[in-house]
């Protein structure tokens, strides 16, 4: 091993510096007057950083340039719009302002058993008369000591109730806008003619997100579905536009900004959308509507009988070749149903708290409709009005057969 004083030591190493010197000098020098290394020269394209910024002219440097950034559309209301766009566009923009939000006010029970108002549910509404009337649904206001609705300018007012049917899920309520004071209303549409595939726009209030537009459409129609007041609602329309909890009341509308249907419920496993959601079709809206604003209730014709539900209990006990359908236990003195010759039960039993009477008539259909329960003997009669004539199915001694009967007024108390 070779030893060295501390001079041999700093003089080679000042040599070495002095050697990686010249070297980096020489490689920029061979690189900076190379063909490829000016950005007009023939022999090749520059290199360009990825960004960087511009050296000043006159630097003898390269001419870099800043690479440009992706182009921005601007979305303005002159930006090119699809046609489906335009269309989702017009309808929203010709019924939103009719679209109401509601919220209403129960009365509770406090720790002290004192009554207490607190906050109850919330829906939508659709203004249908420029005199404050909007339809929505019963459920949305049910049992409300108060109710409120919010207009699409932020101003409420308080509503009172004008009727409601539970057949139906309907109801009409009216606030009293200002004097002068234009509202927007949106017109009924023919549900009548709605096409399973057609498109559909809901607009409502889910979860409190006032004025939300979805879109879908027209999934099934006729659906008969069960409410929660345990009615069967017949011809419901079924569509996969998103329908929430908030979106009750609102309006389901076609293209044209027509109320086609009243959005009412979801099956849900969740509670929230499920792409499955129901409206009560127009053409019973409309029907339901007038007589609300009318009479404050909606006239259907009845047949003056008591009913039973008829089970496998009543139907055993009876001697019954049939468990489904429902029983008349009696028939009206006079009424439509013993003029039409409806054979009422003689036999009394008890049955629970309550006393029924065995051996008369099963009524299985009305009008061509299944009768199996009493919410499909209500549903037949639903679109019925006094002095409609309806062909009953009865099942008697084992065979059944046709009864003719005319639809009478409902006494006040009925139902």
């Amino acid at each position: 091993m070779e030893l060295y004083s501390r001079a041999q030591v700093v003089a080679f190493t000042v040599a070495g510096m002095a050697a990686a010197a010249l070297a980096t000098g020489g490689l920029f020098y061979v690189f900076s007057h190379s063909p490829s290394a000016g950005a007009g020269a023939s022999g090749g394209a520059a290199v360009v950083p990825a960004y960087s910024e511009a050296e000043p002219s006159g630097s003898g440097a390269a001419d870099w340039t800043v690479p440009s950034a992706a182009p921005v559309v601007p979305v303005s209301g002159d930006a090119p719009y699809t046609q489906d766009e335009k269309q989702n566009i017009s309808v929203y923009d010709a019924c939103n302002g009719a679209v109401v939000n509601i919220n209403t006010k129960i009365t509770g029970i406090n720790w002290f058993l004192e009554p207490v108002v607190t906050d109850g549910g919330s829906g939508s509404g659709s203004i249908i008369d420029e005199r404050g009337y909007i339809l929505t649904n019963v459920h949305v206001i049910k049992d409300a000591a108060k109710i409120y609705v919010s207009l699409s300018d932020g101003t409420q007012y308080e509503a009172q109730v004008v009727g409601t049917d539970e057949d139906s899920d309907l109801a009409v309520i009216k606030f009293n806008p200002p004097e002068g004071t234009v509202l927007q209303t949106i017109p009924f549409g023919d549900s009548a003619r709605l096409k399973v595939g057609q498109k559909v726009i809901a607009i409502g209030n889910p979860f409190g997100f006032d004025r939300t537009m979805t879109t879908g459409i027209v999934s099934a129609l006729g659906r008969p579905i069960k409410n929660s007041n345990n009615r069967i609602i017949r011809n419901m329309i079924q569509t996969d536009s998103a329908i929430n909890p908030g979106n009750s009341g609102g309006p389901l509308l076609d293209t044209a900004g027509r109320m086609i249907g009243i959005n009412t419920m979801i099956y849900s496993s969740s509670g929230n959308s499920a792409g499955v959601g129901f409206a009560v079709p127009a053409e019973t809206a409309v029907r339901v509507a007038n007589d609300l604003l009318k009479y404050g209730k909606v006239r259907r014709g009845v047949i003056q009988v008591s009913l039973v539900q008829l089970n496998n209990t009543i139907a055993q006990y009876a001697g019954l070749d049939i468990s489904r359908g429902v029983l008349v236990s009696r028939a009206a003195k006079g009424g439509n149903a013993e003029k039409a010759g409806i054979v009422q039960g003689t036999q009394a039993a008890r049955y629970g708290t309550s006393i029924i009477y065995l051996g008369g008539d099963v009524i299985t259909g009305i009008d061509g409709i299944a009768v199996n329960s009493i919410a499909d003997y209500y549903s037949a009669l639903e679109s019925r009005r006094p002095g409609d004539t309806v062909s009953v199915t009865v099942r008697r001694n084992g065979r059944s057969r046709e009864v003719s009967i005319t639809l009478a007024e409902p006494e006040p108390s009925s139902r």
